[in-house]
C-alpha cells in the first residue's frame, strides 16, 4: 500500500491532529493566535487615535514594546513561581492574564478612562507572562506526544501562527473601519479568554511526574543554558539570526519608496509573499523529522541568507519577490527545528524554565536589531543595509556550520550525550 493512499494516517502530522488531548487544544490556539494577528494592527492605531499628532512614532513604538518586552522580565520575576508547573498551567496563566489585561483597555475606554499611560501599561501588563506561556506551549507537546512527533507538532503550530499572520492584519484592517481598534483588542481578549477555557477544560489537570530541584533560582532556565553548551550555541545562534534580521523591518519600506520609487503595495505584496513562503515552509517541516536537526537548523539560517541576497543586490521585483517568498520558506522551519534540539536535549523537568529563559532573551533580538536599522540605513542606505544583512547571516550560519563540524569531529561518532544540568547548582 502506498502512502498516497494511507494518507492522511501517513502524514507526519497525524499523529498531532489525532491526538485525544492536543486536537482538542488545536482550535483553541488558532483562535488566539488570529487574535495576535489582529492585534498587531490594532495595538498601533489605537496608540495614533489616542496619541497627540506630533508624538505618535513616540508612542507607537511604546505600545508595541509594551505588547512584547515585558515577557523578558517576567521570565525573572516569576522564575520561582512558575517553575515546576505543568505546560497547560503556564500556557493557561499567560492566556487569562492577557484576556484580563487586554479586557481592561475597553473597559476603560468604555468609562473615558483610557489615557495612553494607562494603556501602555495594560499592554505590558498582558505580556509579562508571555515567555512562560510559549514555553509551556512546547513543554506540553514534549510531556503529550514522544520525541518523534516533537518536529510535526511544533510545525503545526508554527504554521498556525503563520497563517494568522497572513490572515490577521487585513481582517483587523476592515474591522477597524468598521468598529474602530479599540473593539479589535477586545476581540483580542476574547480569543485568549477562548484558549484560556480550551486548556481549562479540553486538558484534564493531573500532577506532574517531573519534580524540581527546591529553592532553585529565578534564573535557573539561564543557568541550564549557560551550562549546556548545545544549548548556549543554539541560543547564540537564534539571537544572531534574529538581530540581523531586525533592521530589515526599517531597511525594506525605504527600499521601496527610496530606491524602487514605488507605493505601500508593493511593500504589502513583499511582506505577503514572505507570509506565503512561511506557511509552506511550516508544513514542509512536520515533513524534516528524519533530517539531522542541528544541521538542519544552521542550514536554514546559510539558505535565509542566500535568499535575501537577490533584495540586497538590486535584482529586480520579478526576481527579488519570489527570492523573498523563498527566504519566507527557508525561515519557517526554523522555530519547529530549534525548539525539537531544545526539547531533545532538556529534561521535561527543566525544559518550561529553559525555553522561557530562550524566550525572554530572543523577544529582544528582532527589536534590538531594528533599533539598528535606523542608523545603519542612514548611514549606508537601504539597498547597501539589506545586502550587509544577508551577508552577515550567511557568514553567522557557515561560522556555526564550521564550529559544529570541529566539536563533532572531536567527539566519537553520533548523536551528542544529552546533558541535564542541575539548575540549582
Amino acid at each position: 500500500m502506498t502512502d498516497a493512499s494511507r494518507f492522511p494516517r501517513s502524514s507526519p502530522y497525524w499523529p498531532v491532529v489525532s491526538h485525544p488531548q492536543l486536537r482538542r487544544v488545536l482550535p483553541g490556539l488558532a483562535v488566539s493566535a488570529l487574535g495576535d494577528g489582529l492585534a498587531v494592527v490594532a495595538v498601533t492605531w489605537l496608540a495614533i487615535q489616542l496619541a497627540p499628532h506630533g508624538q505618535r512614532g513616540t508612542w507607537i513604538a511604546l505600545a508595541m514594546a509594551a505588547y512584547t518586552l515585558p515577557s523578558a522580565a517576567g521570565t525573572v520575576v516569576f522564575g520561582r513561581l512558575l517553575r515546576g508547573r505543568s505546560g497547560a498551567q503556564l500556557a493557561g496563566w499567560d492566556a487569562i492574564l492577557r484576556a484580563t489585561a487586554l479586557a481592561a483597555i475597553p473597559l476603560a475606554y468604555i468609562f473615558g478612562a483610557l489615557t495612553l499611560g494607562l494603556y501602555v501599561v495594560l499592554l505590558a501588563a498582558s505580556a509579562l507572562l508571555h515567555s512562560w506561556g510559549s514555553a509551556g506551549r512546547f513543554t506540553l507537546i514534549a510531556e503529550l506526544l514522544p520525541q518523534r512527533h516533537h518536529l510535526p507538532a511544533n510545525a503545526v503550530l508554527a504554521s498556525i501562527a503563520g497563517f494568522a499572520t497572513i490572515v490577521g492584519p487585513p481582517l483587523a484592517g476592515l474591522l477597524i473601519a468598521w468598529v474602530g481598534p479599540v473593539w479589535v483588542i477586545a476581540i483580542d481578549a476574547a480569543t485568549f479568554a477562548t484558549l484560556a477555557l480550551t486548556y481549562r477544560l479540553a486538558l484534564p489537570a493531573r500532577k506532574s511526574d517531573h519534580r524540581h530541584e527546591r529553592g532553585a533560582s529565578r534564573t535557573a532556565g539561564f543557568a541550564v543554558i549557560r551550562r549546556n553548551p548545545a544549548l548556549l550555541g543554539l541560543l547564540v545562534l537564534s539571537l544572531w539570526f534574529f538581530f540581523l534580521f531586525g533592521p530589515v523591518y526599517v531597511a525594506m519600506p525605504i527600499h521601496i519608496t527610496d530606491d524602487l520609487h514605488a507605493s505601500a503595495t508593493l511593500l504589502g505584496g513583499y511582506y505577503t509573499a514572505f507570509g506565503v513562503g512561511g506557511l509552506v515552509g511550516g508544513v514542509v517541516a512536520g515533513h524534516l523529522r528524519r533530517w539531522p536537526l542541528r544541521a538542519t537548523t544552521i542550514s536554514i539560517v546559510v539558505g535565509f541568507g542566500v535568499a535575501m541576497l537577490p533584495l540586497g543586490l538590486g535584482a529586480p521585483v520579478s526576481l527579488s519577490l519570489p527570492a523573498f517568498a523563498l527566504a519566507g520558506l527557508i525561515w519557517a522551519p526554523y522555530m519547529a527545528t530549534s525548539m525539537a534540539l531544545f526539547q531533545r536535549s532538556t529534561s521535561i523537568a527543566q525544559l518550561p524554565a529553559v525555553l522561557a529563559a530562550n524566550g525572554a532573551i530572543l523577544v529582544l533580538a528582532v527589536p534590538l536589531g531594528t533599533m539598528l536599522g535606523g542608523p545603519l540605513v542612514g548611514a549606508i542606505g537601504a539597498r547597501p543595509t539589506l545586502l550587509l544583512c544577508a551577508m552577515a547571516i550567511v557568514a553567522l550560519g557557515l561560522t556555526a556550520g564550521a564550529i559544529a563540524i570541529s566539536r563533532r569531529s572531536s567527539r566519537l561518532p553520533g548523536d551528542a550525550a544529552i546533558t541535564v544540568v542541575s539548575a540549582s547548582r
